[in-house]
């Protein structure tokens, strides 16, 4: 018994450090891509991105964490009797169902958020392309009354001109109707 225990635990060993050895890994490769995305991230989209997979970086420590808390419990579960590994491991399913739920939740609400910085971001936009074709049309609108009152101003000189020569004939007439009439 006590030969099998031990083989069990050795079993056990190997199976932890082949894990930590796997995780090791896989943190080198997450390593490796997070190093390689670091030079092709610019666009929002990217940034979006990029928030996404510290989410799932944050998931995958804590995950991490949460398999080292594990394996410590494995060891003191080995000390304990078997009802009580029973209850500790609905309590493990229920920790795990309730951090998965908390997940998913935190995710919902920050996709929500961003969403919502999305929406308010695209309204911002619009109320500015609003304001600048209202300018727009404010400058048309000025530059048209600004012509109408040179066109008037200059539709006006031409009449005073008109007045004038008229004027100017009309003296021109008295003149000679006053020269005829000396000369008669």
């Amino acid at each position: 018994r006590e030969t099998h225990r031990e083989r069990e635990t050795e079993r056990q060993t190997e199976r932890e450090a082949q894990g930590e050895r796997q995780r090791d890994r896989q943190r080198e490769r997450h390593r490796e891509r997070d190093r390689e995305r670091e030079t092709e991230r610019d666009t929002q989209g990217e940034r979006q991105r990029e928030r996404e997979r510290d989410r799932g970086r944050e998931t995958e420590r804590e995950t991490d964490r949460e398999t080292d808390r594990d394996r410590d419990r494995q060891r003191d579960r080995e000390r304990v009797t078997e009802s009580d590994r029973d209850r500790e491991r609905e309590t493990d399913r229920q920790r795990e169902r309730q951090r998965a739920r908390d997940i998913e939740r935190d995710t919902q609400k920050e996709t929500h958020r961003e969403r919502q910085t999305d929406r308010q971001t695209e309204k911002d936009r619009e109320k500015q392309r609003q304001r600048d074709r209202q300018r727009e049309t404010e400058k048309e609108t000025e530059s048209e009354r600004h012509r109408e009152r040179h066109t008037e101003r200059d539709t006006e000189r031409e009449r005073e001109t008109d007045r004038q020569t008229e004027k100017d004939r009309e003296k021109e007439r008295q003149r000679d109707r006053q020269r005829e009439t000396e000369r008669e």
